[in-house]
């Protein structure tokens, strides 16, 4: 005989449900995207994709002019049109290298603990493969990008001219009349907590509005510019002492080469792939990347030095 309401459909037994999901290799790519989702940002640094046939993309660094190299003159009737070159950047090749790594999860973990040996083992999976990723773009960009401006002084509560710094290395990067507009800017997190408790910059925000950093503890747009903050550590060079400038639409690009293999994308850059290992009585999870990562416009970044 039914029931109204009807009971709500459940499974019982630890084992079962932690052994299901590991069965499901669109769940555990599910929840690696996810999880790299949290705080790496390298992906969106360099926003440009390419595919590596081969292993490698061949591309230009730019440097040239948006301008033909010569100006256009006047064209008399039944005259002919003089010819100009354009101009072309350096060379370049960039070269993948695959990334990744494994780890097991037992039956007895799995019997015994449920899925927290699980969510352990994909979020060290997924933090390993975003470092690798916002390492390899944080490099690329801090020995392409040579162009900086002096803070003048620690972005702290104290500092008054941090909307002044940061309006001038847009326009020095919109001035250099390559068609780069400055989107994102790029800090440490101590940082972002610099700029979102500035007395300065808190007398400038809307006094009215609850979306104020005092009340939601958010601070993500500055200037026009998206704020993205991360460990110093993940700061290109490791440098938290500076503040990124960046048009990540034309910055660069991260190419990437599809192996096969039976992965599936776990977000944009990261794969993952689940094996049952009998043998051992155990599941083997697996995270990898293998990309490379080029800036072709250095133009396109500025540093500015000295912020903390």
């Amino acid at each position: 005989m039914s029931s109204y309401p009807p009971g709500s459909v459940s499974i019982s037994g630890t084992n079962l449900t932690a052994s299901y999901f590991l069965s499901q290799p669109s769940f555990v790519a599910r929840r690696l995207r996810d999880l790299a989702d949290l705080r790496y940002v390298g992906q969106n640094l360099l926003r440009g994709r390419a595919s590596a046939e081969g292993g490698a993309v061949g591309y230009e660094s730019a440097g040239e002019s948006i301008f033909a190299d010569a100006a256009p003159e006047i064209v008399a009737p039944g005259a002919e049109y003089s010819l100009t070159t354009t101009g072309a950047g350096t060379p370049a090749v960039a070269k993948v290298a695959k990334w990744g790594k494994d780890s097991l999860v037992t039956d007895e973990d799995v019997k015994r603990r449920n899925m927290d040996p699980v969510n352990r083992g994909l979020a060290k999976l997924a933090n390993s493969a975003g470092l690798v990723v916002d390492q390899a773009t944080g490099a690329a960009i801090a020995s392409a990008v040579t162009a900086t401006i002096a803070a003048g002084s620690n972005w702290n509560a104290a500092n008054t001219s941090i909307l002044e710094k940061i309006m001038l290395a847009q326009a020095q990067i919109a001035g250099s009349n390559l068609g780069y507009h400055a989107d994102t800017i790029l800090v440490s997190d101590t940082v972002w907590a610099y700029l979102a408790s500035n007395d300065k910059l808190s007398s400038l925000m809307a006094r009215e509005s609850l979306n104020n950093p005092v009340y939601t503890g958010r601070f993500s747009n500055l200037a026009g510019l998206d704020i993205v903050h991360v460990p110093a550590a993940n700061m290109p060079g490791g440098d938290g002492t500076k503040a990124w400038v960046l048009d990540t639409q034309s910055l660069g690009f991260i190419a990437t080469e599809d192996l096969g293999g039976g992965y599936l994308p776990a977000g944009d850059l990261v794969e993952s792939k689940v094996i049952r290992q009998d043998e051992n009585d155990a599941w083997r999870l697996r995270a990898r990347v293998n990309f490379a990562a080029a800036v072709t416009d250095p133009g396109a970044g500025l540093a500015i030095t000295g912020v903390a």
